[in-house]
């Protein structure tokens, strides 16, 4: 079946989408809210192996971005080591993760979009879309319109998008975790490039790892159990940042504090969100996706994983099915399991983050031993995140593919 899309956001979804969308030989626009030098703010994500997976659907490798990151090292605040395993299992011989810097990832997606014709326009900030004629019109904030077949809405965790499918629709929930990071340089953490370091700090989550240049990517979570008000974070300076976890990490063993006092320029803080179940994804011929439709905390890493399944598959039911509403009515019954599961387990690890001195010896307690039981068996209980393989030419099944048993 031949459409024409809008889409709106140009972020990894929407960028995705249309890629995907144009090997299914469906024509789309990109609508990005923001001017393309926004590009250039933002640190950096971890894309598992299903996420590589599912770009190779695509036709899509990013070995030029970022370095691989075959696996993750966990230790405690006193410099216990917990554990070490792959990071993700491997759904093929030889896969690995891939850290990227997210301005990076943001541009060599929309770079490789223009390539295979995609048209994107920048300033565009969806206001109100509706359906008429069998076709979508939306508006935006600058006046113009667009009009296609169908509208997706990779527009993000405050998804206008969704808010028009369902006015009644759930809000981002706070998961009781800031952000905060940098790059490094000029420090010797003595580990090996790539490899990735997780610390369950005594006050304080940290993780690092080294880039094959020498750089040190750094982040760190602070606990904070009420929200804090917009703009609180913005007025936080780098200097106040970097008071701030000096103190948090001046207890703890390891690199976190000389890798902070080595950072140039600390990032400015942000809250960490997921999304609840949204009990719509679809009305008429406008869909969300990605974090539109199931944001999942930063604390397993799978945020732009889901997104990235999710234009395959997408693409792959409008390919397929014989009209637009069926082929939505499929993508959701073959995603909404998984990916609901997937931001379940977000928010469980969080909340193993932002433990307090009671119970953090219980947690380190218990990772150990179950550290030690998965090296023994090989037996990882997030394999079912991991191994999931997307074939492009395979058709889609309409169930909850990798959701629970």
């Amino acid at each position: 079946m031949t459409y024409t899309a809008v889409i709106v956001g140009g972020g990894i979804a929407g960028s995705l989408s249309a890629i995907a969308l144009h090997k299914a030989g469906i024509t789309s626009v990109v609508h990005e809210a923001y001017d393309r030098s926004a590009d250039h703010v933002g640190a950096f994500l971890t894309l598992a192996v299903n996420a590589l997976d599912a770009l190779r659907a695509l036709d899509l490798d990013l070995d030029g971005v970022g370095f691989d990151t075959p696996k993750i090292t966990l230790t405690s605040g006193s410099g216990r080591k917990l554990g070490e395993l792959p990071y993700g299992t491997a759904v093929s011989e030889g896969a690995k993760s891939r850290t990227v810097k997210r301005a990076d990832l943001y541009r060599a997606l929309r770079d490789e979009a223009v390539r295979r014709g995609v048209r994107i326009e920048y300033g565009k900030r969806l206001v109100e879309a509706e359906t008429t004629g069998g076709r979508v019109l939306a508006r935006f904030a600058d006046g113009g319109t667009a009009t296609g077949d169908l509208l997706i809405g990779a527009d993000g965790l405050r998804s206008r998008t969704r808010e028009i499918i369902d006015p009644h629709a759930p809000g981002a929930r706070y998961a009781g975790l800031l952000n905060t990071g940098g790059y490094a340089r000029g420090v010797s953490t003595g580990s090996e490039p790539g490899t990735m370091h997780a610390i369950f700090g005594k006050r304080c989550f940290f993780v690092y790892t080294v880039d094959p240049y020498g750089e040190v990517w750094w982040m760190a979570q602070p606990a904070r159990a009420d929200e804090p008000a917009p703009g609180e974070l913005a007025a936080i300076t780098p200097e106040e940042w970097r008071a701030r976890l000096i103190d948090l990490f001046r207890h703890d063993r390891g690199p976190a504090v000389d890798l902070i006092t080595a950072t140039g320029e600390i990032f400015t803080g942000w809250n960490t969100y997921d999304l609840p179940t949204v009990p719509r994804w679809h009305r008429d011929r406008m869909i969300v996706i990605g974090d539109a439709a199931h944001a999942t905390s930063s604390s397993i890493g799978q945020g732009a994983a889901m997104a990235i399944e999710d234009t395959v598959v997408l693409a792959k039911c409008l390919r397929d099915g014989p009209d637009v509403d069926s082929a939505f009515t499929t993508y959701e019954r073959a995603r909404r399991g998984r990916v609901e599961r997937v931001v379940e387990q977000g928010k469980r690890t969080g909340e193993w983050k932002a433990l307090g001195p009671l119970t953090r010896g219980v947690r380190d307690l218990v990772m150990g031993l179950a550290m030690k039981r998965m090296a023994r068996t090989g037996d990882d209980p997030s394999g079912w995140i991991y191994d999931h393989h997307l074939d492009w030419d395979a058709p889609v099944i309409g169930r909850a593919v990798g959701g629970r048993p």
